[in-house]
């Protein structure tokens, strides 16, 4: 485990004990019941991820990259892509819609679109074999440095790195101003890996399609302003684990790649509140 991993679990836990700490010595206020109540938000992230071993297994190869460096691909800012109901699905987003259980606990469901490209031109460390492919890469390798490059490997999911995840939340009200009211919320979650793999492997057609690749854990913290009780802006400081064992490559279900990372999501959203209790009151009125 790197400096990065363990950084981002130390950060993510003492964010977590923060929650906790004022959930115990802050008064609630219970004009703000939940109970009953749906909620959803849509919103978007940057995110970052610790370094990983790639493992690629097919016919003609059985070998990994060490220490391979990923990144995420932010999407220029513009109204039409960040907000026309056709295209906002191409930004890294987060949606999520939540059901209040209690007045403090909610359970959600939703899905994190990040984006992973493994950078080009890095030098990387090599190790396993590639035979038969009539190419330069042909060989047996023992900790060999490699470079990452056009000809070799492309390899991202930025289409993408689709997190679908049930979260379990608390939030907590820590300043009430009659119309506006700030909140603490902080949270764990679990769920499985469903990118849309593109990859291009020596001289392998590629696959491009999504696919169930792996499962992923999360623990969430973050800042919530509500206005009127109905509407809300919310920060969030998310941290995880990924583990893909079965991540598809090319057209041969023969070949595939394994890898896991630790990732971290700066996120804003926005939502609502819906009070269904009442809606169903009136319904049977």
């Amino acid at each position: 485990m790197n400096k990065l991993s363990i950084k981002l679990i130390v950060n993510c836990s003492l964010l977590l004990f923060t929650v906790n700490s004022f959930s115990q010595n802050i008064p609630l206020k219970n004009e703000n019941t939940r109970k009953g109540k749906l909620y959803f938000y849509w919103g978007w992230n940057g995110a970052s991820y610790s370094k990983s071993t790639i493992k690629f297994e097919g016919d003609e190869y059985n070998f990994e990259l060490k220490d391979v460096v990923g990144k995420d691909r932010q999407t220029k800012f513009s109204v039409g892509k960040y907000f026309n109901p056709g295209s906002i699905t191409i930004p890294q987003y987060n949606f999520r819609i939540g059901y209040y259980f209690k007045d403090n606990w909610d359970i959600s469901f939703g899905i994190d679109h990040m984006k992973y490209v493994v950078q080009q031109n890095q030098r990387v460390k090599i190790a396993g074999a590639i035979n038969g492919t009539e190419t330069i890469y042909d060989g047996v390798y023992s900790n060999d440095d490699i470079t990452i490059q056009e000809g070799f490997l492309e390899f991202e999911h930025t289409d993408g790195l689709n997190f679908v995840n049930f979260e379990i939340r608390r939030s907590d009200q820590i300043l009430n101003l009659n119309k506006v009211s700030l909140n603490l919320t902080g949270g764990l979650g679990a769920g499985i890996l469903y990118p849309k793999t593109n990859a291009t492997l020596i001289n392998k057609p590629r696959y491009d399609d999504f696919h169930v690749s792996g499962f992923g854990i999360d623990a969430i913290v973050g800042l919530n302003v509500t206005f009127f009780k109905r509407f809300f802006v919310q920060t969030e400081f998310k941290s995880g684990y990924i583990n893909m064992p079965s991540i598809r490559t090319t057209l041969s279900s023969a070949d595939k790649a394994s890898q896991s990372f630790f990732f971290f999501q700066r996120n804003i959203v926005f939502g609502g509140i819906f009070n269904l209790t009442k809606a169903s009151k009136i319904k049977k009125k």
